[in-house]
């Protein structure tokens, strides 16, 4: 039983993973387009080709992913491919950070805002002792 992509469904999932709105989306397909009209063509089971470039192209997908995305199928492959001993549970990272460089980092910064400070403050004495005079 093979189902049947639905291409605006793909179009609005795309869409909403890249955080565009549909005005956004109307406003970049011309001034033929509208929020409502966005709506309407992401009830569609099947775009026009020549739509649906346009459309991949605004939103830097391939045409492809459009017309192959099959949500349940993406679940199924995810699904089999985790088993109860892989997975985020057993993740582990190994980060490369020494401690002692960041400290020395910071404490170099520290020195630097320290002697910008003397010498704004040498810099403010100077003015003082010249309206003192």
């Amino acid at each position: 039983m093979e189902q049947k992509i639905h291409q605006g469904r793909n179009v609005k999932r795309f869409r909403e993973m890249l955080n565009i709105k549909q005005e956004a989306l109307a406003y970049d397909l011309g001034e033929d387009w509208s929020q409502k009209k966005i709506s309407l063509l992401e009830q569609k089971d099947v775009i026009e080709e020549n739509l649906l470039k346009q459309i991949a192209t605004i939103l830097k997908i391939p045409v492809e992913a459009f017309q192959n995305f099959n949500e349940e199928q993406a679940i199924n492959i995810i699904s089999s491919t985790f088993h109860d001993t892989q997975g985020l549970i057993n993740y582990s990272p190994t980060f490369n950070n020494n401690p002692i460089d960041k400290i020395i980092q910071l404490h170099e910064e520290k020195i630097a805002l320290y002697e910008r400070m003397l010498r704004e403050k040498e810099e403010m004495i100077q003015r003082l002792e010249k309206l003192i005079k």
